[in-house]
């Protein structure tokens, strides 16, 4: 079977897809928990600003994430703009939904970018971006995919 990882490898390379990307994209999804939805106020107003904050050590999420191909997409910002607009803002929550899982931790917006040694993911391209469960920014990505409202914090 070693020659069919090699093929994988070759494709990815002819289509344009980031070998490193195929691991995650191909991984399933955790189920989602009946009666949890996403908020659409709390991804635009408390997760997408999480995308554009410098961390120190690390690049801005969108960075990557708008020049990627991995299952994590977001929207170019409009030239000049420091933030996106409503339709932008409407078409990063219908991307993030490919990562966010409603109700479920172990979603890989939540997982992925946690360091492996505070319980998450083993690789992300952009490092670890959060060190431990406690960071502030890590706590809106997993309120978001918990179902949190702008109003419940």
């Amino acid at each position: 079977m070693k020659w069919a990882s090699s093929l994988v490898v070759v494709a990815a390379s002819l289509v344009g897809i980031s070998v490193g990307s195929l691991g995650h994209a191909a991984a399933p999804l955790p189920a989602a928990k009946a009666g949890v939805a996403l908020d659409y106020e709390f991804f635009k107003t408390r997760v997408q600003p999480v995308f554009l904050l410098k961390r120190e050590g690390h690049g801005r999420c969108y960075v990557c994430h708008s020049n990627n191909n991995a299952r994590f997409h977001l929207v170019m910002l409009s030239p000049g703009a420091t933030s996106w607009n409503e339709a932008q803002s409407k078409q990063n929550f219908e991307l993030i939904k490919r990562v966010a899982v409603p109700g479920s931790i172990d979603s890989p917006i939540v997982m992925h970018p946690l360091d492996e040694k505070a319980g998450g993911h083993p690789h992300h391209g952009g490092g670890q971006q959060f060190e431990s469960q406690s960071d502030p920014a890590w706590q809106t990505l997993k309120g978001f995919v918990l179902g949190e409202k702008v109003a419940s914090r």
